[in-house]
């Protein structure tokens, strides 16, 4: 396939692989993408019958590379759950991670050139739904000469897109899970991303989204990112972690109210990593794109998600998660099962919050191993 239109990420080492969608793509709110594509890449091999995909989604910020492989030896955001012998077992299974539509890791997204103009899209780019990052992984399945996956997986942003999938396409996945994500987005969640997307807009660096490469609203971007990483543990977490240690010496600075706390330092170490590797506008397309999930949208919850014909669901929900809620996985559970799927809803007690699926593999990697064998 052709290069990346646009990437923040190294070129080397690269595994990713691309798809083009279809020409055009429709947009779920309207408009449409010309000469777009998805990034990808790939563990396990994909048997003769072509029935044992599982189509993995990630969260707001990953690229595809979920783990390492022979292209890229890198460590992936979920590297000790992939793999050969792992929870989702690469012997097994041939496992297809999209980078999701929208982004800026290698899929078309406003920061990527629009091919009627020679420019980027910057805020020209269509509203994006997660609807569309479903459409777009649904596309890439395709492409492969998959007609139904085993499974259809993700976590946060992941698990709201695995819902819209099966809404949006009957018949295209045998089994579904769910991790953390939400039938509808909730008040309070909608609250906080609405916040960090003020930050970015308040940036005088963000100029309406007209910003160079070079001199992106690195703020706004940073203040969005601290107030995010906040939320995506608990408070019991951060205590454990932290208490009320000082800050590394490395990181204090010499001026009014700086970092005196090691928590705060953490924070800033987070938040120049995020600025460095994510592009503004790409971030608040996804995430104004999460507060507008409703899978009411489809009608009836328990209808949209049955014409799916699952046979089978797992939803996996933390007691400490604050932007997802575990009544949320609840309602996420009850409606796949009142669609017919034989569904299995596990509320784990990590004291990670949100974070828990990156961070306690040994409890969420025992529930997805049950449930793949």
């Amino acid at each position: 396939m052709a290069a990346p239109l646009h990437e923040t990420e190294h070129r080397e080492p690269d595994a990713r692989r691309y798809a083009r969608l279809s020409d055009p793509f429709p947009m779920w709110r309207g408009g449409a993408l010309h000469g777009a594509q998805i990034a990808y890449e790939t563990w396990g091999k994909l048997n003769a019958a072509r029935d044992n995909a599982v189509l993995l989604f990630t969260g707001l910020s990953p690229s595809a590379h979920a783990a390492s492989s022979a292209e890229d030896p890198r460590d992936g955001w979920w590297q000790r759950m992939l793999g050969p012998g792992l929870a989702i077992d690469t012997d097994r299974f041939f496992v297809l991670c999209v980078n999701s539509l929208g982004s800026c890791f290698g899929s078309t997204g406003p920061a990527s050139i629009d091919p009627a103009t020679g420019r980027a899209y910057r805020l020209s780019f269509p509203d994006l739904a997660v609807e569309d990052i479903a459409r777009a992984g649904y596309e890439v399945a395709r492409s492969l000469g998959i007609q139904r996956v085993d499974t259809v997986m993700g976590p946060s942003l992941g698990g709201m897109v695995v819902l819209a999938y099966a809404a949006l396409f009957p018949g295209a996945a045998r089994r579904l899970v769910s991790i953390s994500g939400t039938l509808a987005a909730s008040p309070f969640a909608i609250a906080l991303r609405s916040i960090q997307r003020e930050a970015i807009t308040g940036d005088p660096d963000w100029r309406h989204g007209n910003y160079p490469a070079d001199r992106p609203p690195r703020a706004g971007l940073s203040l969005a990112r601290k107030l995010g990483t906040v939320t995506y543990r608990s408070a019991a977490e951060w205590q454990q972690r932290f208490d009320r240690q000082p800050v590394r010496p490395d990181l204090r600075r010499n001026e009014p109210f700086g970092a005196e706390f090691a928590v705060q330092g953490y924070l800033e170490s987070q938040a120049r990593r995020w600025v460095n590797a994510f592009d503004a506008n790409c971030y608040l397309y996804l995430s104004r794109a999460m507060d507008r999930f409703d899978v009411g949208a489809h009608g009836d919850p328990a209808a949209a998600l049955g014409r799916a014909g699952l046979e089978q669901a797992l939803v996996i929900g933390v007691e400490s998660d604050l932007l997802f809620s575990i009544a949320e996985q609840g309602a996420v559970a009850r409606a796949l099962q009142s669609g017919g799927a034989a569904t299995r809803f596990a509320p784990l007690q990590c004291i990670e919050g949100h974070d828990s699926f990156l961070v306690d593999i040994e409890r969420f990697g025992r529930e997805l191993r049950a449930f793949l064998d």
